[in-house]
């Protein structure tokens, strides 16, 4: 049935299902996973890279995670060359939007925009839906930091935690549990939010837990943290090697010991 009503994003089937938004979706969960976990003082994001070839050179910047302005980035999964049209896009807007009004603008109106754009090719004839998925993490001033979560079809939503990719129902399980783990051990605050360093560790175990393969290693992982410095600026940072191979053994220590 679903053959006769997959050629085209705009045409619905029967059972009221867009299939061509569905596909672009579930490329998204063949994609290297990305972990987004809000800590009480900032974000943490970490991301599966995925090598290719021990050929390729080096990349000069990551291919995970983008600045898309002073207090907004995001990190993505699925197509890269998607991804760039609609961070072009977002780039613009957030400009766009500091020039006219002279303030940053509004995390969610940041997304609100991209998601837009992306329903866009989900309504029309003769276009496909971008085959990418987005964690937005970010700050204002009205609602402190923020996670988001959006897909193909344009929807978005907000998170304390969530995980994109593969095996992202194994991830998100995990975080169920962890998350609240985190409170009873007396490392987060009244909401049950932990901190940075907790933040960290919890998105070492998610990843461990998602990839393929065997154990973790610093090739394998990028770890971003966004935070405040003294003067309420947003501080974007990509741990080096060294840091994320401290958080990994860590990580490791602590499994261990709950062996023993």
């Amino acid at each position: 049935m679903a053959r006769r009503y997959d050629s085209s994003t705009t045409t619905f089937s029967p059972e009221g299902r867009l299939h061509q938004v569905e596909y672009a979706i579930e490329a998204i969960n063949n994609a290297g996973t990305c972990v987004g976990i809000l800590a009480k003082d900032g974000i943490v994001m970490a991301c599966e890279k995925r090598v290719t070839s021990g050929l390729l050179a080096p990349a000069k910047t990551s291919e995970k995670t983008y600045k898309l302005c002073q207090h907004a980035t995001c990190t993505v999964a699925g197509l890269t060359a998607d991804a760039n049209i609609l961070i072009d896009q977002a780039r613009l807007r957030a400009a766009r939007y500091q020039y006219q009004y002279q303030e940053p603008i509004p995390m969610e109106q940041l997304v609100e925009h991209v998601c837009n754009y992306k329903q866009a090719y989900t309504q029309y004839g003769g276009l496909r839906p971008f085959g990418v998925a987005f964690l937005f993490a970010g700050y204002d001033v009205t609602h402190g930091f923020q996670l988001y979560q959006s897909d193909p079809s344009g929807n978005y939503s907000g998170w304390k935690a969530t995980v994109i990719g593969a095996n992202n129902q194994a991830g998100k399980s995990l975080l169920k549990s962890e998350y609240k783990d985190e409170e009873a051990e007396g490392e987060a605050d009244e909401g049950g939010i932990p901190g940075i360093a907790a933040a960290l560790k919890l998105a070492v175990k998610v990843l461990n837990k998602t990839m393929d393969g065997t154990g973790a290693s610093t090739d394998k992982m990028e770890l971003f943290v966004m935070t405040l410095d003294d003067t309420k600026q947003c501080v974007h940072k990509i741990l080096t090697d060294d840091e994320v191979k401290k958080i990994i053994k860590e990580v490791e220590d602590e499994a261990a010991s709950a062996g023993d």
